[in-house]
């Protein structure tokens, strides 16, 4: 993922910052608790691809 499109990219939701999950290819937002999927290398960040993420699943740092 590239660091300056990691830089301008935000939450469609809460508008937060994004955190890049390398091994899982998903960009997280802490806040809302969702995982958008990166597919060929293109951030999907439409709120119905998003994953939420269980309350006990650990979100990683990054």
């Amino acid at each position: 993922m590239d660091k300056k499109l990691l830089e301008i990219l935000a939450c469609p939701l809460c508008k937060g910052k994004l955190h890049y999950d390398k091994k899982a290819a998903e960009l997280i937002c802490r806040a809302d608790r969702l995982a958008f999927p990166v597919r060929d290398g293109i951030p999907v960040m439409l709120q119905e691809e998003a994953r939420e993420l269980p309350a006990d699943e650990e979100v990683p740092e990054g």
